[in-house]
């Protein structure tokens, strides 16, 4: 039996928050509200969190309004991520009261690198290259667009903030048939920790139920037990958490991005 409870307490200490030794990306800084964490200069803000913000009620309201002064004065969006052990339980209530809007909720799940690891399997005609070009990384943008069907263009930008700023903390993986980009995916490496974040897992509908998807997830498993981490992560869509455990994951809790955007201010007559 895997020790869930273990897991959960690993995710809370070493992964949630960035560590000291992280890396941050070209571009983006980050600066501390008490114990909230504002991550700022990406395409939109980000807010992440201890499991206990440490205040409740009227207080709480105080600093979920600083949130929004402080990105209304940037004329920014912000999206803040509460998982479903957080604490106050009142938070998710008084976040909606004050204006944010919950996305759907991911399952939070995590895997064992050794155990994933494995050769990858892919269709005839299919190849995975790590890349870090400019170039590819406008076309991850182009594919992931035409996924989830709509403008993520800002990918590109967010990708090289990385590369630029430590090429060893991330590793770009694109499945391609000829010149065709049909799947994309990548890791973060959190040094110090045992964790390593697997995003951007997405496949053209046409080539789905193939096995690109759990090939690249073999591949950056595999990296990652050959670099020294135990553990993968993942946020998981309902489309792709039942791959990912019937390849071993194991789920501790869910996540939901709570986004607020400001309204537009209106014009001076």
């Amino acid at each position: 039996m895997v020790d869930t409870a273990s897991l959960l307490a690993a995710y809370d200490t070493q992964w949630r928050m960035p560590t000291a030794t992280a890396t941050v990306p070209t571009g983006v800084t980050h600066e501390y509200d008490g114990p909230l964490l504002r991550i700022v200069g990406g395409h939109v803000g980000r807010i992440r969190a201890p499991r206990d913000v440490g205040v409740r009620g009227a207080e709480l309201d105080r600093l979920i309004a600083r949130q929004q002064e402080y990105f209304r004065d940037r004329g920014q969006g912000v999206e803040w991520k509460v998982l479903a052990h957080d604490l106050p339980e009142e938070l998710p209530e008084r976040m909606v009261a004050a204006g944010f809007e919950p996305e759907a909720s991911s399952a939070v799940l995590l895997g064992f690198a050794g155990e994933i690891a494995a050769e990858p399997v892919l269709p005839d005609g299919v190849v995975l290259r790590q890349v870090s070009e400019a170039r590819d990384l406008r076309r991850i943008a182009d594919h992931q667009g035409a996924v989830f069907g709509e403008d993520l263009s800002w990918v590109a930008g967010h990708l090289d903030s990385y590369v630029t700023a430590d090429p060893g903390q991330i590793t770009i993986w694109v499945a391609e048939a000829g010149d065709l980009v049909v799947c994309t995916a990548w890791s973060l490496y959190s040094p110090g920790t045992d964790f390593v974040g697997l995003l951007g897992g997405a496949t053209l509908t046409e080539w789905r139920g193939r096995g690109i998807y759990r090939a690249l997830l073999a591949a950056r498993a595999r990296e990652a037990a050959d670099r020294g981490y135990r553990l993968l992560h993942v946020d998981a869509s309902p489309y792709s958490a039942p791959i990912l455990r019937r390849c071993g994951f194991h789920e501790i809790t869910t996540s939901t991005h709570y986004r607020w955007t400001p309204a537009a201010r209106p014009e001076p007559r």
